[in-house]
């Protein structure tokens, strides 16, 4: 069978031990699928799958807020992103929610018909511009923290995903027929519509902190608090100049893709590092077997190339939360009822 993962050979799940099997573990109990691509993929470099489980686990399974509501955020994330793999997987996810004419009005690229979940849609498409988002959230605020830890978790994912792994959810796309996602969805109800404890992958975790203040001392901060400090300590596979670059980009980066018909990325004979962290920042899907071979070294190995990427995608994450809630930026949350 053909492997779903692009440019790294993770090891299989049952090869799995400690925290990494864990995880595998809590993903079968909470998220109804014991491999998923995008941990397994992460897998590579251990160290990242417990806090990447961690924040989409406390936001989109066990932090406030509707499930079918964040799906939809997520899902708009994922079209800013253009991430393929992670829309279906939305959609199906919607299916197990058991919102059928939702899911399906999506996977066809139509608006909802819910005047709510049509703004959660467009507000999480407009967070991957940093501050494009300046009118109120789209839900109350005691569910603020399960939203925006669902935003920023996708536009880790979606990344990590476009990046190093192939945009097939499921063998032949099967999941582009109707009748195969909402069975697929169907067969993930139970797991869906039960209630998660939040809090349950702290336990993974090694002394991450409170996290930001936007989180409002929910676990989805303690999340979101360990994927930062352990994605960004991927920029040890950089030298300084190259750190710098990265830095001044993603501070002047408006959000846009890079038109197609260009490249404005480093050069991959020159500081190959430097493109690999910047495509998986800003164009995840365009990271090609030449820009991975032109970094590749005998120190090289799979496990810092996803550290690598990580740094990329967080890089990119960070300046989407900054824009989402630094003073100043951070807009009024609507009541709704």
């Amino acid at each position: 069978m053909p492997t779903p993962f692009r440019h790294t050979e993770p090891l299989p799940p049952r090869a799995a031990t400690g925290r990494v099997a864990e995880v595998y573990a809590q993903a079968a109990r909470d998220f109804g699928i014991p491999e998923p691509a995008p941990f397994v993929v992460l897998s590579s470099a251990p160290a990242l799958v417990a806090p990447a489980w961690a924040l989409m686990r406390e936001s989109l399974i066990a932090g406030p807020g509707d499930r079918t509501g964040k799906e939809v955020a997520a899902f708009g994330v994922s079209q800013a992103n253009k991430c393929r793999f992670c829309m279906d997987a939305h959609v199906m996810l919607l299916h197990a929610t058991g919102d059928h004419a939702l899911a399906e009005r999506l996977a066809r690229g139509l608006e909802p018909a819910d005047e709510r979940h049509a703004r959660v849609l467009g507000w999480a498409r407009r967070t991957r511009v940093p501050g494009a988002a300046p009118e109120p959230f789209p839900f109350p605020p005691e569910e603020a923290a399960g939203y925006l830890g669902t935003v920023l978790a996708f536009h880790f994912i979606n990344r990590v995903v476009s990046s190093l792994v192939t945009e097939r959810l499921l063998p032949a796309d099967a999941q582009r027929l109707r009748p195969v996602r909402s069975l697929a969805g169907r067969s993930l109800s139970r797991t869906v519509r039960r209630p998660a404890v939040p809090g349950a992958s702290l336990s993974l975790l090694d002394d991450p902190g409170r996290g930001p203040a936007w989180a409002a001392g929910t676990p989805v901060g303690p999340a979101y608090a360990a994927l930062s400090a352990t994605a960004t300590a991927g920029a040890g596979l950089l030298d300084a100049s190259d750190r710098d670059l990265v830095r001044t980009t993603l501070r002047d980066w408006d959000g846009s893709h890079p038109a197609p018909t260009t490249d404005p990325f480093p050069d991959r004979a020159e500081r190959p590092g430097a493109r690999l962290a910047l495509l998986a920042a800003l164009a995840p899907y365009r990271i090609t077997d030449a820009d991975v071979a032109a970094w590749r070294r005998p120190a090289h190995t799979d496990h810092g190339l996803v550290h690598l990427v990580a740094y990329g995608a967080f890089a990119a994450v960070d300046r989407v939360e900054t824009g989402l809630t630094a003073p100043g930026t951070r807009p009024a949350v609507r009541e709704t009822s």
